[in-house]
């Protein structure tokens, strides 16, 4: 309850309707980057009293809250951007991009959106405020980060039925000594980010 105090108290700063704006999956090395938006009711959130930093939850902990966001929300938009795009592009942009994307896909449109972190993008029609380590600040930004994380997960679950070997359940892709192990005795699958110098070191290292 302490922390979901300072994070509403941060965003009833402005004092008018906002959105909040998280990703995950920057890190991994495989599959796709995600990103949340939410604009939160503020007659439903005492719903959200456990909400916080989507890092600071347990993966059991963030399951149990991404309804209570969604029940508690105006609207939300969720949006993924493949390891395809990563690769052709680059991780940052990629991640802006699934980052206008959630925003355009909103049905309201916020007076202020509020975006985790300082790549400093703009998007036409909405004014867009970068908070660093927004999502140990704002009680919107934190639920959008659940949002993204627990609906990133989830695609590396699913990923991992076809994938088994690698382990994406437990690590969800990022570079973990199961992980890898399993790129240096079965070398990169498809959603692998093959542009990532590891992942490239650990093909050469394969191949010999």
């Amino acid at each position: 309850m302490k922390n979901f105090n300072k994070l509403l108290e941060f965003d009833l700063k402005y004092n008018c309707l906002i959105a909040g704006v998280d990703e995950a999956g920057r890190g991994p090395w495989a599959g796709p980057v995600v990103a949340a938006s939410v604009i939160l009711d503020k007659n439903k959130l005492e719903l959200l009293s456990d909400v916080d930093d989507s890092k600071k939850l347990s993966e059991n902990k963030r399951e149990n809250i991404y309804q209570k966001i969604i029940d508690a929300s105006i609207c939300y938009a969720i949006s993924e951007v493949s390891h395809i795009v990563i690769d052709k592009h680059n991780i940052k942009s990629a991640t802006i991009m699934a980052m206008q994307n959630c925003i355009q896909k909103l049905t309201q449109k916020p007076e202020i959106i509020l975006v985790d972190g300082n790549m400093n993008f703009t998007i036409d029609g909405f004014k867009v405020e970068h908070i660093v380590n927004g999502d140990e600040k704002s009680l919107s930004i934190a639920a959008a980060s659940i949002l993204a994380k627990v609906y990133r997960d989830r695609i590396m679950k699913n990923y991992h039925k076809i994938f088994p070997h690698y382990g994406f359940i437990n690590h969800k892709g990022y570079g973990t000594k199961e992980h890898i192990n399993a790129l240096l005795k079965f070398g990169p699958c498809e959603i692998h980010r093959k542009s990532y110098k590891p992942i490239e070191k650990l093909i050469k290292i394969k191949n010999g």
